[in-house]
This record gives structure tokens, C-alpha cells and sequence, in this order.
């Protein structure tokens, strides 16, 4: 016997075996009307009755809803109630311009779009058949006390939500993500994660970046609870961490120095110490910034490495037991490595040093985008654009977006690398490594750095990095910047640092 698998599973199984635990705890500092705190009865409720609302607006199977907000109940909602019945659901960047929006909007033919309250003037130039307000008028986003038409037949490769990526190089593309791959992802990454139904999640990580990794999937259908966070502030997830109990998180590397940062002026012991795991991805983290998680915090560190294609879960890096007896800083360096290929997921190295997949995980296809699909899954295998190589542990290591490696002189530098040995600094907060062109040696390392030391020197980092790295990976120049370009998610947006050095030329490498 076949039975469908489709991301409605996970809610179904928490409104039986859950009914009445608290599975929501929403934003309470928001502009729309905060939910408070919803039991699992009540998440399927709002859920089915949001299904009926999309029913009294025409909206068919396999129609597409927009939403464009913050972390909160009603986004959280909409995974259920948009894709639960057959519909797909597209999670929009917030921070996007006007023009994004329209395009993403546009682009993916959503018939109905919902917004934060912060962006009712963006929703009101969109053109869309519909277009409301989140928590202006619930009556708009549910039908309460209608039955939603059942999904007649459930299909496990029917497209459940289109995810746009970032567009940090170009213009972004829709990902279409079917119900099996996201049903797979989620529980492969709560298998390797270890979700439990006593686990308290804090949603630091944007739940429209790859539908929150799967997390509000899997932490639903394991009765977990999950605590919604709308702004991204150190201090704050501390006390939230402090008031909710919080055991799991997920978090791109400038969140954790965020709440780095804070726990420097925390009053008191750092909240979670021995009971929070935080799993990071979007960018390699230091291994420093990984040795201050586990000694300054006391927290586990996890890393995941994939992309918006894969679901995005490729690889996990967890602690090993025979890791157990190794120094901190031994451990710390094994668990900046991307991981190993999650179960059920390929992984290999293509002749040109580029990382390949193949797993249940990955996308359909792109949206609207046929021949971008087939380069992309060309030989049956998902190119993920990115540089690396397997360890002598086979353990997967990216040194850099493909289209980041620096060569110099005929030698390929990781710009990773670089990073790695510049944050090792004290007074180094963030950096990145760029390549710019040089007469003689085609492209000349650079560094672009922030800090707070007014009397840190480029000589004195560079000489840093010659304790550390081969003479031809140390930058040749550093320039001290106040910030550094980033998306939602935390990725550096390297295309923008390169603009003013490679301006005039036809091509950004030499």
C-alpha cells in the first residue's frame, strides 16, 4: 500500500498526540494583534480554517499564496494551511525592495498575497487578485467554522511551496520544493538533530528562508514547542533562552555573534548553559567563533551545510563521541567542516572541484525555468555552484563559492580560509576576502574588516596571518569598513564588496 507523504502529516500527528500542549508561543512585540500562546488544537484549527478561507477565494490546488512578514503565528500557520490542502505556498523575503517583491509576486502567479502590517504600503502596489493585511482583519486569513474541501488526491510530488533564492548574484529563481522532499528534509534533520517533544525551539532563523530549514515541520510533528522571534537581537534571544527554556535554535553565523556579543554583558550566568544546541549554516563559521559557543555559552554546536535546492539539508557536522577527549579547540576545528552527507543524501566532487548532490532532498525544478533546471541537474546530480574538497575524515570542507576563489599568481586561495585565520584575531568582529585585480599576479587578496579597535593596524593582521597561512594566502591589503553587506539569512553579499574594484572591466576575474 502507497500512502502519500505530504507536510500535513506533521500537524496531523500533533493536533492527535498533542491536542492541548502549547505549540506556539507567538511574537508578542508585533505591529498585527499578537496570538499568544496557541495549543496544537488550536494551530490545526487556524490552519483548516485558513484552507477554507483560500476555498471561499477560489483559489485551486496547486494555486499559489504569497506571504511576505516576519516570524509569527500566521506565518507559521500558513505552512499548513496553505500547503496542507493541496496549494503552494510561497515565504517571500520582507526586507526585499519593491521591485523584488513584484517580481517574486509577479513571477509565481500568487492570486493571494498577505503582508506584515509593516509593509502595507509595498502590499498595496502589488498587483495580485487578492491582497490583505496580516491581523487587520483575521477574517481575511480565516474562515472560522467552515470545513475546508478536502485535498482530493494527495500528491507527494505535487510542488508544496516555491522558495525564491536570495538573488545575491542574480535575479533570484523560484525553487519549487515538493510535499516528499520537505517531508524528507525535515526528518532527516530532526533524526540527526535529535528533536524531541521536549524541545523548546526559538525561531532565530527566518522561517521564509527554505521554510525555516524544515524545522517548523519537524518540530511540530515531534509536539515540540516552538517560540516565535520577529527581530534578530543578542540580548534578547538570551532572555528568551532565560523566560522559555529554549534547547534548540538555528542560526547563521552573524546571529551567533550576535549572541556572543551579548552574553559579554549578560547579568548573571549565560542562559542555557549544557541545554541549548544551535545549528548553524549559510556561511563556514569560524572555528573561533564555534570555541566561544561552547566555552563562553556552554551550548552545542552543529553545522548543516545545503542550499534552498536542497531543502536545504546535504551534510550534518555533529560532535562525535570519539571527539569526546579532544581539546576544545580540536573539536572546534573538526565541527567547521561542513559534515558528512546526511542520511539518504549523496554527495560528490566534480572534476572541477565543484560539490554535487543527489537526494530525495532536492528541488523539482526551478519555477517557470526549464532550462535553468536542466543545468542545474545536469547527469542526475544537483550542482551547487560551490567549491570543496573531502577531508582525509570524508568529511565535506567548502572553500569557497566557485565563483569566489581568488587566484593569485596561478594559485587558488579559499577566501574561507583567509577569514578563518584574520577572525582569529581578538579584534577582528567580521571580515571578508575578496579578489581584486593586479598587473602581476592577476588578482590580489584583499581583506575588508570590522572592528572596534580604532588602534588595530592592517600591518599588525597581516602579520597575523603569516603566523597562520601560506605568504600567498595573506591579503595584501586591508581596508577597515564600519559594516559589511548581508541578506536576511546572514549571507555576505561578496558581489557588492567587488563592485567598486572590478568597475569597467567585462569580467570580474583575471
Amino acid at each position: 500500500m502507497f500512502y502519500p507523504l505530504t507536510v500535513r502529516d506533521f500537524l496531523d500527528r500533533a493536533a492527535h498526540v498533542y491536542p492541548d500542549r502549547i505549540g506556539v508561543v507567538d511574537e508578542p512585540d508585533q505591529p498585527a494583534p499578537s496570538l499568544g500562546s496557541l495549543t496544537y488544537r488550536q494551530l490545526a484549527a487556524d490552519a483548516a480554517a485558513q484552507a477554507a478561507r483560500l476555498d471561499e477565494l477560489g483559489v485551486p490546488v496547486g494555486g499559489r499564496v504569497a506571504v511576505i512578514s516576519q516570524n509569527s503565528a500566521r506565518l507559521m500557520t500558513s505552512f499548513f494551511g496553505v500547503s496542507g490542502w493541496g496549494r503552494v505556498l510561497v515565504p517571500v523575503n520582507f526586507r526585499l525592495a519593491q521591485p523584488e517583491l513584484d517580481y517574486i509576486v509577479a513571477h509565481s502567479g500568487a492570486q493571494v498575497v498577505y503582508a506584515d502590517p509593516e509593509l502595507a504600503d509595498k502590499l498595496a502596489a502589488i498587483d495580485a487578485p487578492h491582497k490583505f493585511v496580516l491581523g487587520e482583519d483575521d477574517g481575511d486569513l480565516y474562515s472560522r467554522g467552515a470545513e475546508p474541501r478536502p485535498w482530493e488526491a494527495p500528491d507527494e510530488a505535487a510542488t508544496a511551496t516555491i522558495n525564491y533564492t536570495s538573488g545575491t548574484t542574480a535575479r533570484p529563481k523560484g525553487v519549487q520544493l515538493t510535499h516528499r522532499s520537505l517531508w524528507l528534509n525535515a526528518t532527516t534533520f530532526a533524526l540527526h538533530s535529535t528533536v524531541t517533544d521536549r524541545d523548546v525551539y526559538l525561531h532565530t532563523l527566518p522561517q521564509f528562508h527554505v521554510n525555516g530549514w524544515g524545522m517548523p515541520y519537524a518540530v511540530t510533528g515531534l509536539g515540540g514547542r516552538h517560540i516565535m522571534l520577529r527581530k534578530v537581537d543578542g540580548p534578547e534571544i538570551l532572555r528568551r533562552v532565560e523566560e522559555h527554556g529554549v534547547t534548540l535554535m538555528c542560526a547563521a553565523p552573524a546571529v551567533i555573534n550576535a549572541v556572543l556579543d551579548a552574553a559579554q554583558d549578560w547579568d548573571g550566568p549565560v542562559p542555557g548553559r549544557d541545554r541549548v544546541r544551535v545549528i548553524c549554516a549559510g556561511a563556514p563559521p569560524p572555528s573561533r567563533t564555534i570555541e566561544r559557543v561552547m566555552n563562553e555559552l556552554g551550548w552545542e554546536f552543529l553545522q548543516i551545510y545545503g542550499l534552498t535546492e536542497t531543502s536545504p539539508v546535504i551534510t550534518i557536522n555533529r560532535a562525535r563521541a570519539e571527539w569526546d577527549d579532544l581539546p576544545t579547540t580540536e573539536r572546534a576545528r573538526r565541527l567547521m567542516r561542513a559534515g558528512v552527507p546526511a542520511l539518504g543524501c549523496r554527495m560528490a566532487i566534480d572534476t572541477d572541484g565543484e560539490v554535487l548532490s543527489a537526494s530525495n532532498h532536492n528541488l523539482d525544478g526551478y519555477w517557470e525555468q526549464p532550462d535553468a533546471t536542466a543545468k542545474a541537474q545536469e547527469g542526475g546530480w544537483f550542482h551547487t555552484g560551490d567549491g570543496g574538497y573531502l577531508d582525509e575524515d570524508g568529511y565535506l570542507v567548502i572553500s569557497d563559492r566557485k565563483k569566489d576563489v581568488i587566484v593569485s599568481g596561478g594559485e587558488n586561495v579559499s577566501s574561507i580560509e583567509v577569514e578563518d585565520a584574520l577572525t582569529s584575531h581578538d579584534a577582528v568582529r567580521e571580515v571578508a576576502v575578496i579578489g581584486i585585480p593586479d598587473a602581476k599576479w592577476g588578482e590580489r587578496v584583499i581583506a575588508l574588516v570590522v572592528t572596534d579597535d580604532d588602534e588595530l593596524t592592517g600591518e599588525a593582521l597581516i602579520a597575523h596571518c603569516r603566523d597562520r597561512l601560506a605568504g600567498y594566502k595573506c591579503p595584501k591589503q586591508i581596508d577597515f569598513v564600519a559594516e559589511l553587506p548581508r541578506t536576511a539569512t546572514g549571507k555576505l553579499q561578496k558581489f557588492k564588496l567587488r563592485e567598486p574594484y572590478w568597475a569597467g572591466r567585462e569580467r570580474a576575474v583575471s
